[in-house]
């Protein structure tokens, strides 16, 4: 068995899609229901996480042939994800038309992506994004920042700099409007 950097067994193909379709039925309908999740299988975007789980699980286990034809699928579906990018569970595309990620981009649990969102490299140097994080439709994260967890990209903010935890980022470029303080 795979484990992750903290030691955890690494999520099998049937959970990760089981958790990213959970999630999005959250996100849409505010449960998880049989009937939310039954909705969630049937919304845009659905269909290109479930293909950038199974170009993933390809790439892991160096089926690079099949990794290309899953990323080719999604091309086509309008969705470009480079096939090194890595998200951990609860990763939805709340719509999937016109996302672009590259293919050294890292992100937590619970990133949640609308149409339009480009999350690319600047000299060969990708965004990390942390654990709960939501991106606004439109929004351009670029070059090597963090993106902090419980974090908020705003539609349309071009990000350049890093996020904190609890921020919310908004604006081109974009700039911290709010940030939760994440002690307690």
């Amino acid at each position: 068995m795979k484990m992750n950097p903290g030691g955890a067994p690494l999520p099998g193909l049937v959970e990760l899609i089981r958790s990213d379709v959970h999630a999005k039925a959250e996100w849409l309908y505010g449960d998880s229901s049989s009937a939310s999740v039954t909705k969630a299988w049937l919304t845009d975007g659905t269909l290109a996480m479930v293909v950038y789980r199974l170009m993933q699980a390809c790439q892991r286990k160096r089926l690079a042939p099949l990794s290309m034809f899953f990323n080719k699928v999604n091309v086509a579906l309008g969705c470009i994800i480079g096939r090194g990018a890595d998200f951990g569970p609860g990763f939805v595309l709340i719509h999937s038309q016109g996302v672009v990620i590259n293919s050294s981009v890292r992100g937590g649990r619970n990133v949640k992506l609308e149409h339009q969102v480009t999350i690319g490299a600047e000299r060969n140097q990708s965004p990390v994004l942390g654990d709960d994080i939501f991106v606004g439709a439109g929004a351009k994260i670029i070059g090597p920042v963090s993106i902090g967890s419980h974090s908020r990209i705003g539609a349309n903010a071009v990000v350049i700099a890093d996020v904190p935890d609890g921020a919310t980022a908004v604006g081109v470029p974009a700039r911290n409007i709010l940030s939760k303080s994440t002690t307690s």
